[in-house]
């Protein structure tokens, strides 16, 4: 089997058109140099060079093998970048923003992934709200974000890839939920202090004043799971995402209920970022993409 070194051999020598100026720039002793080409000779069963004086002259046989004699070290060449560029990721940090309930989506579990494949590397997990970490990547304080969309900047890079529905959430059973009868209900809303950029907080907004009415919650609080505690005790029903519901079922209590919204509502969330990622950024989207998609599609079943 022919190998690497008796390629390196064979190029230098075609390239230098002696054994001797092939060994001089390899580094090799001459004798060596003449034999590797021997083994490949022998190997592949023709004659490579023809000894004229000092030097030698290549046959048809070496023209045709130059090309894919050079493709094959060229491509030991690009593994070697490749593994240097797992090794940057394994001892880079990454810093990756995401909205408030993403923790539901993702939070340990994308933790896990990265550290198990990669035991190396730091993970930052930062942002409250889309907002916030939209404004981080666009001012080039992080390379990235898990957001929910419309991303209101032209500027940045952004693949969907999740799409959630909105439901109503109550201790009671009901048919779909009108924006008229959600707005007659008395609601727990999350995110308090995002209020006026939370995208979920202004799309059920418009779909309540389309209809007619005022949206005005009798309690706000800043975690989702608090706003479901209160909802199960029966002082007031909230909104959730069937994702995030799904990744809590084990810990919501049995009074908890949910309908769909009529019309329904639904939000999507993308992986955003600016003109270049680093390769430790490249690996967490990969693996936090392909997270949410396997969510929604639990979620649809």
């Amino acid at each position: 089997m022919a190998t690497l070194h008796q390629l390196r051999c064979f190029l230098a020598t075609l390239e230098h058109g002696s054994f001797t100026a092939a060994a001089v720039a390899l580094g090799y002793a001459q004798p060596s140099i003449s034999e590797q080409v021997r083994l490949l000779e022998q190997h592949l069963q023709v004659t490579l060079f023809l000894r004229v004086g000092r030097g030698v002259v290549p046959t048809e046989a070496a023209l045709a093998l130059r090309p894919h004699a050079a493709a094959a070290l060229a491509a030991v060449e690009e593994a070697g970048r490749a593994v240097a560029a797992v090794r940057e990721v394994l001892s880079g940090t990454v810093r990756l923003g995401l909205f408030g309930t993403a923790r539901f989506y993702l939070g340990a579990d994308l933790v896990a992934d990265v550290l198990e494949r990669h035991p190396g590397v730091r993970v930052q997990l930062i942002g409250q709200n889309s907002a916030e970490v939209l404004d981080h990547v666009r001012r080039g304080r992080l390379e990235a974000a898990v957001s929910a969309v419309p991303v209101p900047d032209e500027g940045l890079s952004v693949t969907p890839v999740m799409r959630d529905e909105l439901v109503y959430v109550s201790t009671e059973a009901r048919d779909p939920v009108t924006p008229a009868y959600l707005a007659s209900r008395p609601l727990v809303l999350p995110h308090v202090s995002w209020r006026e950029e939370d995208t979920t907080r202004r799309a059920l907004t418009r779909a309540v004043q389309a209809a007619g009415h005022v949206l005005r919650p009798r309690v706000e609080v800043e975690d989702p799971e608090t706003a479901l505690e209160i909802a199960a005790r029966g002082l007031a029903a909230t909104v959730s995402w069937r994702g995030v519901l799904h990744r809590l079922a084990d810990r919501l209590p049995d009074t908890l209920r949910w309908s769909p919204l009529d019309p329904p509502l639904h939000d999507t969330f993308a992986i955003v970022h600016g003109p270049t990622l680093s390769p430790s950024t490249r690996m967490v989207l990969e693996l936090a993409s392909a997270r949410l998609r396997a969510l929604e599609a639990q979620v649809r079943r």
